[in-house]
């Protein structure tokens, strides 16, 4: 799926000596190594203020707590995407309640959170936490519609999307972790700007939600043992701070890179007739035909306002369990992201939600396949990740 040393080799000589930089310091956690990479972020994503923690995970967290999330409240969310981006919610004392997917982009589709907010149900929902999933940014401009016209919250889980933009105008796009109240971003190992071990941020331009995230990541502390309320260890580590400060200066060219391979990709498949070009998925916008009946591919659809950076490269696939046998036999690592829509997760039980109740995320889950997506893939791995595909279903 990807190779680690690859990119490694790349910033060796800086990561080690930004690592014995911390190591000479003795400071190592918080500090002026966190502080800094707190600054160039919040830079990058033009925001106003970013807050380090210690995961993705904490990091949504904290931007509900923030919020003003509490016990009693709803959250509304996708059921397509990891576990935390619901999890949090109950972490929070809220309740996630979901609305289905766009079957093109596979993000929350607005049109279907709608008719949510204006039903008898909503009285208790206090925010909308979209997920921009696999490196595309969720359709801001509506849920910011209608995160005003409903007086919500909107906060954005941008853990795949760092480096991602939404604006039909260039010069006017926004970066993720700029358009809502506060954005949760992860740097797992895998991630486009990753850590070599966890790690999480939160952007905000609110200097009180960023104050407040602050004491919360620390115990609830801003002074040493003077807890204004209960918070969570979720420092992060100024050795983290140090390697992702080395790696931002390179993501804009990695993700480009990213966007490059996912170009070739959805050539070889139209070339070798697996697939119709991406072009032709946005004709099919007015139907709910996740794949066309003549290719047993489906390549990724980014919507005109997105700049993607394919954190994943995901298409949907006719016999997909089988291809990934097959393509696992010729020593290409698949995944599927993600296998279990979280209504249906057995930890969630409780909230009611059944088989049917959100089709587009059901039929998605059965479909996806992430193929091996890195910017230092090469054009013979991907021709043979195409090759082999195209031999499966001859």
């Amino acid at each position: 799926m990807f190779d680690l040393q690859r990119q490694y080799e790349q910033v060796r000589a800086e990561v080690l000596a930004a690592v014995g930089r911390v190591c000479a310091s003795r400071h190592y956690i918080l500090g002026s190594e966190v502080e800094a990479f707190e600054r160039e972020l919040a830079d990058f994503c033009g925001a106003r203020d970013a807050v380090g923690c210690a995961s993705g995970t904490d990091a949504l967290w904290l931007a509900l707590a923030a919020a003003g999330v509490q016990p009693g409240d709803q959250v509304l969310t996708t059921p397509f995407s990891f576990l935390a981006s619901a999890s949090a919610v109950v972490r929070a004392g809220a309740r996630p309640v979901f609305a289905d997917i766009d079957p093109h982009t596979l993000n929350l589709d607005p049109a279907q959170v709608e008719p949510f907010l204006r039903g008898s149900q909503r009285d208790k929902l206090r925010a909308l936490l979209p997920v921009h999933l696999y490196g595309q940014c969720a359709d801001m401009d509506a849920f910011h519609r209608l995160a005003e016209e409903f007086r919500l919250s909107l906060i954005e889980d941008a853990a795949q999307a760092i480096g991602a933009r939404w604006g039909n105008e260039p010069s006017k796009a926004r970066s993720a972790g700029s358009m809502g109240i506060a954005a949760a971003f992860s740097f797992y190992p895998t991630k486009n700007l990753s850590a070599y071990g966890e790690a999480g941020l939160v952007t905000t331009n609110s200097p009180e939600m960023a104050d407040r995230m602050r004491r919360l990541r620390n115990h609830g502390s801003s002074r040493r043992y003077v807890h204004e309320e209960l918070g969570w260890n979720s420092r992060l580590d100024a050795i983290q701070a140090a390697i992702l400060r080395v790696k931002l200066k390179y993501v804009e060219g990695w993700n480009e890179a990213r966007r490059q391979r996912a170009a070739r990709y959805d050539h070889l498949f139209a070339e070798a007739g697996l697939a119709s070009s991406p072009s032709a998925i946005g004709d099919q916008q007015s139907t709910n035909d996740a794949i066309p009946s003549d290719f047993p591919i489906h390549l990724p659809y980014s919507a005109a306002p997105a700049h993607h950076v394919f954190h994943q490269y995901v298409v949907r696939a006719y016999r997909r369990e089988e291809l990934r046998e097959f393509l696992a036999a010729r020593r290409i690592g698949t995944e599927i992201y993600y296998p279990i829509p979280l209504h249906l997760q057995p930890c969630f039980v409780h909230l009611g939600y059944h088989e049917g109740d959100f089709p587009q995320a059901e039929r998605a889950a059965k479909e996806v396949l992430a193929l091996p997506m890195f910017p230092e893939l090469t054009e013979d791995e991907q021709r043979w990740v195409v090759e082999s595909t195209a031999d499966f279903y001859c």
